[in-house]
């Protein structure tokens, strides 16, 4: 092996030389490749890498997560493109059941009208309407891969009593409809109306929404049903959160297990003469604290501004409360 060169005085001032004379040569030659490089950084990697899209705004005024770090959705917290190229290429089918009994059949109207604007947009729906009257279910125009099902039930002396066999019929209906219609889906009070967009991003295996009226206040406050004969016991000092009645869902297997267990734990009350203090809702707490939701939805998705006002903290308002008389409307 020969030995390494040494370079001597002559070739290295004859090497400055050259360089000196090429200086701007190289320059522009450096120069160029720069802007290449710039370049494709914008179109390959800007345009072309979804993960390089800029985030959500992170938001530091409510909780984001809780204590089992299943997220809460509130406005800020997700990007609704990407979300849709998830969900919209696997051709998914979300239902939606509402209950439309005795008078409140009078809110189905503005229910469908409103959910056909913002619920859900962009993806085939059902709505599975439960009523005694389905010669009063309102025709209204629906967009392209959605469709409303009537599903005729029986109706009850006391809206009690219809509150609590709404899990009844959901769970009885699943194997009927659910699990061959649909891949997701959401029960939701029809005394409501939709007021901003409420898409794919509720959807989990299971969610629950947080209750308006006790958001931001400690467990020991909640309405839980606290008498122990009940099925729907939850102690003091325990909970998590305390759901609504009006707002939850998941995948179908999911809501048929909430539904059917809620179901049953009715009828042990009623075998043993008590029923919860808040009836199907008070049931759900139970579930929902004893199996965790993968997913929870704040405030935004369930809110009744006449009642509560408007919160800075609520950028959207996308489920909201229309006025009723309760009076007029239960046991007629």
């Amino acid at each position: 092996m020969s030995p390494p060169k040494v370079w001597n005085m002559l070739e290295l001032r004859a090497l400055k030389e050259w360089l000196s004379n090429n200086s701007k040569r190289w320059l522009w030659v450096i120069l160029a490749l720069a802007a290449c490089l710039g370049v494709y950084r914008f179109f390959i990697l800007e345009l072309n890498t979804p993960a390089l899209r800029p985030e959500p705004q992170r938001r530091i005024d409510v909780p984001l997560l809780t204590p089992w770090l299943a997220p809460i959705v509130w406005d800020g917290t997700f990007d609704k493109d990407i979300l849709n190229e998830q969900f919209q290429g696997r051709n998914i089918t979300i239902g939606l059941t509402v209950f439309a009994i005795k008078k409140y059949v009078v809110f189905l109207k503005l229910f469908l009208e409103t959910a056909e604007k913002y619920f859900m947009v962009g993806y085939k729906v059902n709505y599975y309407v439960f009523t005694d009257r389905p010669g009063d279910v309102p025709k209204i125009p629906l967009r392209e891969g959605r469709k409303v099902i009537t599903l005729v039930v029986r109706n009850y002396t006391r809206w009690q009593d219809i509150c609590m066999h709404r899990m009844e019929m959901i769970s009885n209906f699943s194997h009927q409809h659910f699990f061959q219609e649909v891949d997701y889906l959401a029960c939701m009070d029809v005394d409501m109306k939709f007021s901003d967009h409420l898409g794919v991003e509720i959807l989990s295996n299971l969610f629950g929404t947080l209750h308006p009226g006790f958001y931001g206040t400690q467990p020991k406050a909640f309405t839980y049903e606290r008498r122990p004969r009940s099925q729907a016991y939850i102690p003091k000092g325990k909970g998590d959160f305390y759901y609504a009645g009006g707002f939850f869902g998941g995948e179908v297997q999911q809501v048929y297990e909430v539904t059917k267990a809620c179901h049953e734990a009715m009828l042990i009350d009623k075998s043993n003469n008590i029923e919860a203090v808040w009836h199907d809702e008070s049931h759900l707490n139970k579930y929902l604290f004893l199996h965790k939701p993968t997913k929870v939805l704040s405030p935004e998705y369930l809110w009744d501004e006449r009642l509560l006002g408007r919160p800075a903290f609520l950028r959207k308002l996308r489920y909201v409360a229309v006025p009723k008389n309760h009076a007029k409307i239960r046991n007629k």
